[in-house]
């Protein structure tokens, strides 16, 4: 099959990408493993054209656009463009992209096209509590009646995404994304570090980051020498402010204790964010909301103790008090309690970083979502 990915989240060194980016990355590969033809199209950071070629996948990216009001039909143009060129040499078998990335797209005969349930306007506009933007809203409609076929990550984001949007009665599978176990394994030999915890993600209100800030001084009462370790990209407000120098000026000055324990360490490397789990005692991430999410499993696939989301699909992934912890996210107290529960009691601790490493390695094995992609693949091309 000749499997092509639209996306502009496709990771390039020294720009920063979030989880459909390592999604498309991690799966393109494990394709490429398996005799597979893989194309990555998605728009440049930078205004010209880059093709690049990584373990076998690849990559056009195009230049960005960046004209008033149609950037997006120059953009959409070239990617048809490019689709069309690339169709020509090596026929297509399968386009996939997230969910407005169809929006726009002109079907070619013969292909099938997939919509990968990453997330879309409509789910993280109840999720978020805000109004749905019209011409998003209207570019994901249009987007999801060009699909011949649907992939969920989990089953929280297709009971929250059907709420607004008709699959129409296409196939729809079901394939939680795949994490890098080459990568993430438990690693006995980096030293943890006592009373360390360790954040990574999007420093964002949605991820839960100013909770976990305000659980801080009630976990330094259990455990006086925990410091809270924060690895991630900032995020901006619509006037151009930084959430992470909110966070300091407005959240860090008011905490009764715990400012100093508290480092933001900015985004990193993928290639250290292993390290970064392994030296931690605890690993915590408190969203608001996730589709699948990635950092949790990623982080038991190590054999650390979890603290996650019971919202959303956090008890899909964690079973609590088996393979890791659930806490309200919005809750600090209820963060705190799992924190100090982990840090204090050191046997239960252990065992759920064995169960937990025992349970991402089942689930989340790059050739279990090859498999089940592949095969989702196969039978929609059987399908007139």
């Amino acid at each position: 099959m000749h499997i092509c990915f639209i996306t502009h989240e496709y990771p390039k060194k020294g720009h920063p990408h979030g989880g459909v980016g390592t999604f498309v990355q991690t799966m393109a590969r494990a394709l490429v493993q398996r005799g597979h033809t893989v194309s990555v199209v998605g728009q440049h950071y930078i205004s010209r054209d880059e093709d690049e070629n990584d373990q076998g996948v690849a990559i056009y990216r195009l230049k960005k656009h960046a004209v008033k009001g149609l950037s997006w039909w120059f953009n959409a143009k070239d990617i048809n463009t490019k689709l069309k060129a690339l169709h020509a040499v090596d026929p297509i078998t399968i386009v996939e992209a997230s969910e407005l990335g169809l929006a726009f797209i002109k079907k070619l005969k013969g292909v099938k096209y997939v919509i990968r349930l990453h997330g879309g306007h409509h789910f993280f506009a109840e999720a978020e509590n805000r109004g749905i933007n019209l011409w998003k809203g209207f570019q994901e409609k249009r987007s999801f009646k060009k699909a011949d076929g649907f992939v969920a990550v989990s089953n929280y984001v297709k009971t929250h995404t059907e709420k607004y949007l008709d699959f129409y009665d296409k196939p729809l599978a079901y394939s939680p994304s795949p994490i890098d176990l080459e990568r993430f394994y438990p690693r006995p030999d980096i030293k943890i570090k006592r009373h360390h915890i360790a954040f990574v993600g999007t420093v964002c209100e949605k991820k839960g980051i100013r909770q976990l800030i305000l659980a801080m001084p009630k976990v330094l009462k259990e455990v006086p020498d925990a410091i809270l370790h924060i690895y991630g990209r900032d995020w901006y407000f619509a006037d151009g402010t930084s959430y992470i120098d909110h966070l300091k000026t407005d959240v860090l000055p008011n905490l009764e204790k715990g400012p100093e324990h508290i480092i933001f360490h900015g985004p990193i490397p993928y290639d250290e964010i292993p390290s970064k789990y392994a030296e931690a005692e605890v690993c915590v991430f408190p969203s608001h909301m996730e589709t699948q999410g990635l950092v949790a499993p990623e982080a038991m696939a190590m054999g650390k103790p979890v603290v996650f989301s019971e919202l959303g699909p956090g008890p899909e992934i964690i079973e609590h008090q088996t393979n890791g912890l659930l806490c309200d996210p919005h809750s600090p107290d209820s963060i705190a309690e799992c924190i100090c529960e982990l840090l204090i009691n050191k046997e239960e601790a252990e065992s759920l970083a064995k169960k937990a490493a025992k349970s991402a390695k089942e689930l989340y094995s790059i050739e279990a979502a090859a498999d089940r992609n592949t095969n989702f693949y196969r039978s929609l091309i059987r399908t007139n």
